[in-house]
């Protein structure tokens, strides 16, 4: 897994690749609340890289999510693959965080 993140903006992109699994989600975890402990409060997280979301990346997620909207931050997702699409539909955490297809759909809104 390989985690970048760059300023688009007021808002912070972090790009995930390869496998958000429990194996590498404590990394992303901690390089989130990282951005999140410095003042980080508007947040895109691109998932076009991401080849495999397991239920341990999808409660970074959503934990990422109620401590922005706890902060009066805001989270926004875009580029999910089909299979996380699905399951973002399915868990109904696409009534929650905002989805975009891709990356300037979501900075432009």
């Amino acid at each position: 897994m390989e985690i970048t993140t760059r300023e688009e903006g007021d808002t912070t992109v972090v790009m995930l690749n390869g496998k958000l699994d429990t194996n590498t989600t404590p990394a992303a975890e901690r390089e989130i609340n990282g951005l999140l402990d410095a003042g980080v409060n508007k947040l895109l997280i691109n998932f076009e890289q991401l080849s495999y979301i397991s239920s341990s990346g999808l409660r970074l997620v959503l934990a990422t999510a109620k401590r922005l909207k706890g902060s009066a931050g805001d989270i926004k997702v875009c580029a999910l693959n089909e299979m996380a699409t699905e399951v973002f539909e399915l868990s109904g955490f696409s009534s929650i965080i905002k989805v975009f297809v891709t990356e300037q759909d979501a900075l432009g809104s």
